[in-house]
C-alpha cells in the first residue's frame, strides 16, 4: 500500500516537472516567435532606407553628413537585428539593438527635419510614397514590438513564479529582455509630411 502510495507522489512530481517544463518552452518559443514578426517588420524598415537617402542625395547635395549618418545607423541597426534575432533571449543583443535602434530613430528625424527645406524633395512622388511606406512599417514594428514584450513579460512571469521558478533554474531557463527604447522621443515613429 504504502509503494502505492510513493509511486503515485512519483508520477504526480514527473507530471509536474514535465509540465512545468513544457509550459516554459511554450513560453519561450511564443517570445522568440513574436521577435520573428519585429525582424520582418525592421527588416522592412531597413530596405526602405537607403531607397529614401538615394532620393534624398539628389536634392540635398549639402547634407551629405546627415545622409551618410542616416546609413551608418541604418547598417548599425541591421547589425543590431542579426545579433538579436540570432538569439532574442540574449539581453545584451536587444539591449544592442535598441541602442541602434534609437540612433536610426534619430538620424532619420534629422533627416526628415532637414528635407523641409527642399521643397522640390517634398514634392517628389517616389519619396512621398516611400515614406508612407516607412510611416506604415514603423506602425508594424511598434505592434510586433508590443507582442513581442508581452510575449517576454509572460515567460518572464511563468519563470518566475513559484514553483516553476524551481523547474526554471533546473533546466536553465534565462530571462528574456524586453525590447525598449529609451528616449520617448524615439519611441515615436518619425513624424513624414511632405504636404
Amino acid at each position: 500500500m504504502s509503494l502505492i502510495v510513493v509511486l503515485v507522489v512519483i508520477v504526480l512530481v514527473v507530471l509536474f516537472l514535465v509540465s512545468t517544463y513544457n509550459g516554459l518552452v511554450t513560453s519561450r518559443n511564443a517570445y522568440k516567435n513574436a521577435f520573428a514578426q519585429i525582424d520582418v517588420q525592421l527588416t522592412r524598415r531597413y530596405d526602405l532606407i537607403p531607397n529614401l537617402v538615394e532620393i534624398a542625395k539628389g536634392y540635398m547635395k549639402h547634407e551629405r553628413e546627415t545622409l551618410e549618418a542616416v546609413i551608418a545607423a541604418r547598417n548599425g541597426a541591421v547589425s543590431g537585428l542579426k545579433a538579436a534575432a540570432a538569439n532574442p533571449g540574449d539581453p545584451s543583443a536587444v539591449q544592442q539593438l535598441s541602442g541602434a535602434e534609437a540612433q536610426l530613430g534619430g538620424a532619420l528625424g534629422r533627416l526628415f527635419a532637414l528635407s523641409e527645406a527642399y521643397p522640390d524633395l517634398k514634392a517628389n512622388q517616389n519619396m512621398m510614397q516611400l515614406s508612407e511606406e516607412l510611416t506604415s512599417t514603423e506602425n508594424k514594428v511598434a505592434f510586433a514590438r508590443q507582442a513581442y514584450n508581452d510575449a517576454v513579460m509572460s515567460y518572464n512571469n511563468h519563470r518566475e513564479v513559484f514553483p516553476a521558478s524551481t523547474v526554471a533554474g533546473m533546466f536553465n531557463f534565462q530571462p528574456a529582455q524586453q525590447l525598449d527604447i529609451a528616449k520617448p522621443e524615439v519611441r515615436e515613429a518619425p513624424k513624414v509630411s511632405f504636404s
